[in-house]
């Protein structure tokens, strides 16, 4: 079996290199995506925090260091 054989795959190339295509710009495209909603909620989460005169802790992390002392 040849490359241009494999490359060809038995008539089928296109239809099966355009869903690897398609894969590839919808995985691409989630990564982007993801990772620009990460650094607009990072940033936010800083802007609540200087907001806040620092990092609020929740009512558990309060309990749990009263718990120790």
């Amino acid at each position: 079996m040849s490359m241009a054989e494999f490359f060809h795959m038995g008539g089928y190339a296109f239809y099966v290199w355009s869903c690897y295509g398609i894969a590839a710009l919808v995985i691409a495209g989630l990564t982007w995506q993801s990772l620009r909603d990460w650094r607009v909620q990072s940033s936010l989460a800083e802007e609540l925090e200087k907001a806040a005169g620092g990092r609020v802790r929740r009512a558990a992390d309060a309990r749990q260091q009263g718990e120790k002392k």
